[in-house]
């Protein structure tokens, strides 16, 4: 099913939390809301769900509204940050619980609970309550109880984060593969950007309760219309440049910036370079740097550079082991340098 935001804007007396906010959720698709706390994410989702009505704007599921509808009419499924699993009950009974409110005969609802056990994999665990879980298993019980009402829309408002990290890990590719399974509109809340960007279709980025970009991970890791976006998408994160007239001579020899490049000296801009976009290089035209300090990531070095009298973090693949104080050459791809007016930190397009 379709969601289609219209013009949506959320007011908690004097605090604007959701503003003008506009956005198509395609069928079928996991998409991320993704922002830092505090930015509108989960009161967004609460509107999709029905628990909060908009201040302004509609909400569609295909071409119906539901801007006023009922959470109960709105056939969705939710699953909370606490699972909100219930402990007198065991897992076969959380999961059927739904099915109980709507006066299914036990036989039927325990026999579906059964069937939705077996897809997220607890059906082992029918017989045990929630204190006898661990969280990763409380969070699949919590999935297949808003699975067993055949929701056409899936909620999940920040289900990872009372979870270990490796665990988390695990549970990225369980709820990417039940979604690819059911096929399900599947909405994911979270602040954490690799998980929104190892688990999603597409992502809808928001800052302070506004649309800043939306589109496939890769498309927003690769081509951020703002700095936002590239600060906010990458880890280690992107490196800032200052404007400086010799970076912008090597930028030009090395055919990184476009031959008129003179637009970009009379213009307030800065740059931003992603740290894997550096390579070691025997090129003595290449930018001389001293290693100001080493950090390693298993057979990747994080490298901490003078660059152009500028500290910037550079993911180095080197054969030989580096050391502090050791100069090396460098240079780096196209792909990753992005140009951005320091006014409005909007991109500004290289051709």
């Amino acid at each position: 099913m379709k969601i289609t935001l219209q013009n949506i804007s959320k007011t908690f007396g004097t605090t604007l939390a959701v503003d003008d906010f506009s956005c198509e959720l395609p069928d079928g698709h996991l998409i991320c809301l993704l922002g830092p706390s505090g930015c509108g994410k989960s009161t967004l989702l609460n509107m999709i769900c029905g628990i909060l009505t908009p201040s302004k704007g509609n909400i569609f599921f295909d071409e119906q509204d539901v801007t006023n509808l009922p959470p109960d009419k709105r056939n969705i499924g939710m699953v909370f940050q606490n699972y909100a699993l219930y402990p007198h009950l065991n897992v076969l009974e959380n999961i059927a619980f739904p099915l109980e409110i709507k006066k299914v005969p036990k036989k039927e609802r325990f026999q579906k609970a059964t069937e939705i056990a077996k897809l997220v994999k607890v059906d082992n665990l029918l017989k045990r309550f929630p204190s006898e879980l661990s969280g990763g298993q409380q969070q699949r019980v919590a999935i297949a109880r808003a699975l067993i009402k055949n929701p056409k829309i899936l909620l999940m408002d920040e289900p990872l984060s009372n979870l270990d990290a490796r665990l988390r890990l695990e549970m990225r590719e369980e709820i990417r593969r039940i979604q690819k399974q059911t096929g399900i509109t599947t909405v994911f809340v979270t602040h954490d950007q690799e998980e929104a960007m190892s688990i999603s279709d597409s992502i809808v980025l928001m800052k302070d309760g506004v649309l800043i970009q939306k589109g496939l991970s890769l498309d927003l890791y690769n081509n951020p219309n703002c700095s936002f976006v590239s600060e906010f998408l990458g880890n280690p994160p992107v490196n800032r440049i200052k404007n400086t007239s010799d970076f912008l001579d090597y930028a030009l020899k090395s055919q990184i910036l476009p031959k008129d490049y003179e637009r970009f000296l009379s213009k307030n801009v800065f740059f931003e370079i992603r740290p894997e976009c550096f390579k070691i290089s025997q090129n003595k035209n290449a930018v001389k740097c001293k290693i100001l300090r080493i950090s390693r990531m298993g057979k990747e070095e994080l490298a901490y550079l003078d660059f152009f009298g500028q500290e910037v973090c550079a993911i180095l693949q080197n054969e030989e082991e580096l050391s502090i104080g050791d100069e090396i050459f460098v240079e780096f791809k196209k792909k990753g340098l992005f140009v951005f007016d320091a006014i409005t930190e909007n991109r500004v397009e290289v051709e």
